[in-house]
Formats: C-alpha cells, sequence, structure tokens
C-alpha cells in the first residue's frame, strides 16, 4: 500500500511537470511555420535578387549599346568633343550613378588618351579586356547597394555599326568597354517590401492555422476525449454502455467501444469478486464465532473443573467488556478484551484437584502451587499469534498482577500492568465477592463494595475502581441477569 500511495504520488508530481495537447501542438507547429517561413523567404530572396541582377545586367547592356552606338555617330559626324555632355546625359539616367570609357591600347595609340569621362583600365576591365564578356561586380552589402558593369566594345563589321571603318585594328578586338556604377537601392527596397508583406502574410497564416488547429483540437480531439472519460465513469458506476454513434470521430468511436468492453469485463469480474468476498466474509463470521465459543466453552470447562459458581465466566466477561467501554478503550479492543477474557483462568486446568478443590484454606506451599496456574495459562496461549490468544495470554498472565506491585507472577506495578490483565483482575475480584464459593460465603454488596474501594490503589487500578463504583447499577443489573 505505502510503495502504491508512493507512486501515485511520483506519477502527480510528473503529471505537474508534462505539458498539454495544446502546448506541444503550438510548439511543434509554430517551430515548423517559423522554418518553415524562414524557408520560403529565404528562397524568394534569393530568387528576387537574381532576377533584379539579371535586369540590372540587361539595363547595362542596353545602355552599353545606346553608348556605343552615340559614340560611333559622333566620330562618323566627328563631332567627338561633344562626347562629354552625351556621356553626361546618360550618366542622368535613373539608376545610373557612374559613368565613363575605358580605352583599349590599340585605340590609344592611334587616337590618344581621351577624354574628361574616360578613366585608365584597372584589373578589372582587364578581365573583361581578355574575356571579351561582360564584367557584372555586385555590392549589396552596403549603405548604398550598386552593381558595377564593365561591358567590352568589339570590333565588328557586322550589323550597321562597322567599326573597322573607323579604326584600323583586326576583326574581334576589344576597342573599349563601358565602365558603369547602377545604384540598387530601390531594388533592394522593393526586396524589403515584399519580403516583409510575405513576411506578415506568413504571420496571418500561420495565426489562422494555429487557431484553426486549436478549435480542431478543442472541437474533435480535448472535448470528445473529455466527454468519453466522463461516459466511462458513468458507464462504470451506472452499469450500462457508452453510446458510441455520438462520436465524430472513427478513432473515439472505437474507443469507446473498446470501454464498453472493458467496462463489461471488469464489472463481471467485479461480481465474480463481489461473491467471492461475500463468502469470505460468511466463512470469517463463521470461523470467528466458532472461534469465540471454543474459547468461552473453554474458560467454561475450566470454570466447571474449579467448580466456581454458576456462570462466573459469563459474569467476569460481562463486566470486563462494561468496564473497558467505561475507561474508553477503542472497540476493537473492547471486543478482544471481551473474547479473551474467559480464559483468564485457564491455567487452572494445571492445578491437581486436591489444591484446586480444596474447600479451606490453602497452606503457604499449596498457594504458592496456586499462583502457579497464571504462568501455566500463559504458556498454553502465547504459542499462537491470534490477537485473541496473544490477549488471553496477557490476561491469564497478568490478571493477579496488583497496582502497588506486590502481586504474582512477575510484581509488575501501576500501569506496567496492561490493561486487560488490570480489568480482568477488577472484573475477577469483583464477580468472587459477591458470590458464594466453596471456600467462602457471599459478601453483601456493601461489603464488597467497601473492599474494592480500600484496594482501589493498592490492589486496583483507581481509575477502575471509581468507574466500576459509579456504574454500580450496571453491573448489579449484570450480575441479576446470568445469577
Amino acid at each position: 500500500m505505502q510503495s502504491f500511495l508512493s507512486e501515485a504520488k511520483n506519477h502527480a508530481v510528473m503529471s505537474k511537470q508534462k505539458q498539454t495537447l495544446k502546448r506541444i501542438t503550438l510548439k511543434n507547429l509554430i517551430t515548423f511555420l517559423m522554418l518553415l517561413s524562414v524557408v520560403i523567404l529565404v528562397i524568394l530572396g534569393v530568387n528576387f535578387r537574381t532576377i533584379s541582377i539579371r535586369i540590372m545586367e540587361d539595363k547595362a547592356l542596353a545602355i552599353s549599346e545606346v553608348v556605343k552606338a552615340g559614340i560611333t555617330a559622333h566620330m562618323r559626324a566627328e563631332t567627338m568633343d561633344t562626347r562629354d555632355y552625351f556621356l553626361t546625359q546618360i550618366n542622368s539616367l535613373t539608376l545610373v550613378d557612374e559613368v565613363s570609357i575605358v580605352r583599349s591600347p590599340e585605340v590609344i595609340s592611334e587616337f590618344g588618351s581621351g577624354i574628361e569621362l574616360e578613366k585608365q583600365m584597372d584589373h578589372v576591365t582587364e578581365r573583361a579586356f581578355e574575356t571579351k564578356q561582360p564584367v557584372y561586380i555586385i555590392n549589396d552589402i552596403e549603405l548604398k547597394p550598386y552593381m558595377r558593369a564593365i561591358v567590352p566594345f568589339i570590333a565588328s563589321k557586322k550589323g550597321q555599326l562597322n567599326c573597322l571603318e573607323c579604326h584600323e585594328v583586326a576583326e574581334g578586338t576589344v576597342l573599349g568597354a563601358l565602365d558603369l556604377k547602377l545604384d540598387l537601392t530601390e531594388y533592394r527596397n522593393v526586396t524589403v517590401k515584399l519580403l516583409t508583406a510575405i513576411g506578415i502574410i506568413s504571420t496571418v497564416f500561420i495565426v489562422l492555422i494555429i487557431a484553426n488547429n486549436f478549435r480542431t483540437i478543442q472541437k474533435y480531439v480535448q472535448e470528445p476525449l473529455e466527454r468519453l472519460i466522463k461516459k466511462g465513469e458513468e458507464a462504470y458506476y451506472k452499469k450500462s454502455p457508452i453510446n458510441a454513434d455520438e462520436f465524430e470521430c472513427l478513432e473515439f468511436e472505437h474507443v469507446a467501444q473498446e470501454i464498453n468492453l472493458f467496462t463489461q469485463d471488469v464489472l463481471h469480474h467485479q461480481e465474480v469478486i463481489e461473491k467471492k468476498n461475500r463468502e469470505l466474509e460468511e466463512m470469517t463470521h463463521e470461523i470467528d464465532g466458532t472461534l469465540r465459543e471454543t474459547i468461552f466453552t473453554m474458560g467454561v470447562i475450566e470454570e466447571q473443573r474449579s467448580k466456581e459458581t454458576n456462570h462466573h465466566t459469563l459474569r467476569v466477561t460481562k463486566y470486563s467488556r462494561l468496564l473497558g467501554e467505561k475507561y474508553g478503550l477503542p472497540e476493537r479492543e473492547v471486543e478482544l478484551l471481551a473474547v479473551a477474557t474467559p480464559l483468564h483462568d485457564i491455567g487452572k486446568l494445571g492445578i491437581p484437584d486436591a489444591i484446586l478443590l480444596k474447600p479451606g484454606k490453602l497452606t503457604e506451599q499449596e498457594f504458592e502451587v496456586m499462583k502457579n496456574h497464571a504462568v501455566i495459562g500463559y504458556n498454553m496461549l502465547s504459542h499462537s499469534r491470534r490477537d485473541v490468544l496473544q490477549s488471553a495470554a496477557i490476561i491469564a498472565h497478568q490478571h493477579h498482577e496488583k497496582w502497588d506491585g506486590t502481586g504474582y507472577p512477575n510484581g509488575l506495578k501501576g500501569e506496567d500492568i496492561h490493561i486487560f490483565g488490570r480489568i480482568a483482575a477488577l472484573a475477577d475480584v469483583f464477580d468472587a465477592l459477591s458470590t458464594k464459593r466453596i471456600y467462602k460465603e457471599k459478601w453483601t454488596l456493601d461489603e464488597t463494595l467497601a473492599y474494592i474501594k480500600k484496594e482501589g490503589g493498592r490492589q486496583f487500578d483507581p481509575r477502575l475502581v471509581d468507574i466500576l463504583v459509579e456504574n454500580i447499577d450496571e453491573f448489579l443489573a449484570i450480575k441479576q441477569q446470568y445469577q
């Protein structure tokens, strides 16, 4: 039982540490949706950045074609001195921060170093000259992001712009390059706005999903589960099955059916157990009654052998019960006292008839033999582990002990004498004095009470003496009933 209570207590503590179904669902769902949102935002951000860069690359190529056509037109019109104005106009276009021309060594050797908006070749433009392909450099970490585009001009006689008409170089030679710096701020702002909008939409979507999941859990899991538990308890106490059709979910319907089968099985076994318990209870009552009658009969046998006054054993038993009740003993102890008292003199079975049945006063030696009946009775009964016989052994052993310590066999004193022994001692003497014996005449009530009062605090427990005197009418009623 102690182990069960300890396990139940530990289970209760652990239950407090566990999370609810809603909390578990919320935590897992938020984690999943947040990761999903981050992945989606990253993918969209990367794709939008790629698209933005591609657009800016196309824009750089378009501007380079315009610049190439403009410079060629200026060369044919022999108005190269106005190229600065033309490039300045290109520089004023939206998203264009800087624009410059880089001449190749071939053009420089043919025409010179060029104008103000032309600059020297660096390692980036060298790569464009070597690969004859546009080179793009993205810097979107700074506060003002930009893209630097170097688009090479390659000599070709194809199309309307025949470069070989103006330049004495081989076809495919890189004549120069357009170096552009394009502002990416607008595209980054659009990206931030788009991702923010997507984030807000995702948050709203997550909230709606969580709310819907909570509603689903509440309606289809928590409420049916609570209802199922309540119905299960009612099914057990009312012994009626759960109506499985009232549950919307098929799983709960199956659980309800399983609970019905389990409850039916439990009720069946409970009926079997209750029947067995009734049979055991009846058998226990029968055994207990048989034990009581056996103990009482043994006391009567001893009474008959000792030629005690008729019903002595029964009266002492009744007196002892009454004293125990008035003393305030628990009900179980009163019952043990009443059942065990008939064996208080069982030890006299071991005393020789010549001494036990002697009509006159015993000699000192004979009295020493008679006193052995307390030890003989204890030895006869103390081997048993049953509470009744253990109580009877105590009474047999101690009912001749005295409150002042002058009794026998062990000279116990005061409350060292068991309460059963103290009660049996007073009940036995009260009956012996108030009835006729082979060795004495019956004492009057006054004589009996006077002796008992005098021995209070010496032979008897004074509290028990007070109880007997205060309730003498009840004791006399017992004596009258069992004369």
